[in-house]
């Protein structure tokens, strides 16, 4: 872990960051986000005595310059505030400090963008653009196993061989999802051929890798690189990782699948969530404009 960096953190302080930062991990399933909030813990702490922290202290270094120079945008702020918060959360449990110095400094409100996901015209036109060489194959892969399980960018990138299970002729994969849930899986037939052929390409079939071997051996900033490059040439423009992921909603719901359905691909934990996240991306519905219309004797045809 990287509480080596904390340089100014000693004695109890000093453990509490190294369990804090492992607990990070074991809940979110990541190594980036506790390496990130290190790296943030660090730099506030090094003005600051951690058992003196106040929200002023707190608020000037979340809505302050970075070492850029530049005012720091919405996004930033909150995610200086998770580590901030999220570690004095955990001092307070273990009886380090009595208050939260975090807990009454209020997060910026962060805009979210309508989310979006591609037709099935718009997929074909990009998997036409993938070219059929190794590392083709080897994205085509990717983004059908998004596309068709729903799974995030870093979910996919970090799928290993031993993750792949044959039952009974199904296959189904095994990940640690956002917020450290473990998912076990039907793995779609299509994204399954498709690793199996891209493996074969590359001259390591699925037979042959140990179980910790990744099954796609490239990096995520490659790939996102490589797919807007695909984009570009199938005439797509704002396609990311992140918008597979809404495709994948945005298929199931073409083929008929219930909110229930869509919430099960995606993980989520609420149907109340997937509800709203599926307004988003579609766009709500007025059944109720049709009455007002014939009030008013307006015709809508």
């Amino acid at each position: 872990m990287t509480t080596t960096a904390i340089v100014s953190l000693t004695g109890a302080w000093e453990k509490a960051a190294g369990a804090w930062l492992a607990e990070v991990q074991a809940r979110t399933g990541s190594t980036r986000t506790p390496t990130e909030y290190a790296r943030l813990l660090a730099r506030f702490l090094a003005t600051a005595d951690a058992g003196q922290v106040t929200p002023a202290l707190v608020h000037a270094f979340a809505y302050g310059p970075g070492p850029s120079g530049k005012e720091p945008s919405p996004s930033t702020i909150i995610v200086r505030l998770a580590a901030i918060d999220g570690f004095y959360g955990f001092a307070r449990r273990m009886g380090l400090v009595a208050t939260n110095p975090a807990a009454d400094v209020r997060r910026p409100r962060l805009r979210q963008p309508a989310p979006r996901g591609l037709g099935e015209e718009e997929l074909r036109r990009l998997l036409t653009a993938v070219p059929v060489t190794p590392a083709g194959q080897r994205d085509r892969a990717i983004i059908l196993t998004m596309v068709l399980t729903g799974l995030r960018r870093a979910e996919v990138m970090g799928l290993r061989a031993g993750a792949l299970t044959d039952q009974g002729g199904v296959a189904y994969y095994s990940t640690v999802v956002k917020g450290g849930h473990h998912r076990h899986r039907e793995l779609p037939r299509p994204a399954f051929k498709a690793i199996c052929a891209a493996l074969t390409a590359q001259g390591r079939p699925l037979d042959t890798l140990a179980p910790e071997d990744r099954l796609f051996a490239v990096s995520s900033m490659a790939f996102y690189l490589a797919l807007a490059r695909y984009a570009k040439k199938a005439g797509l423009v704002g396609v990311t990782p992140h918008v597979l992921r809404h495709s994948a909603a945005k298929l199931r719901r073409l083929a008929g699948a219930s909110i229930e359905d869509v919430g099960a691909l995606l993980g989520h934990r609420s149907i109340a969530t997937t509800a709203r996240y599926l307004a988003r991306l579609e766009g709500e519905q007025d059944p109720g404009w049709r009455g007002a219309a014939a009030i008013l004797g307006v015709a809508g045809d």
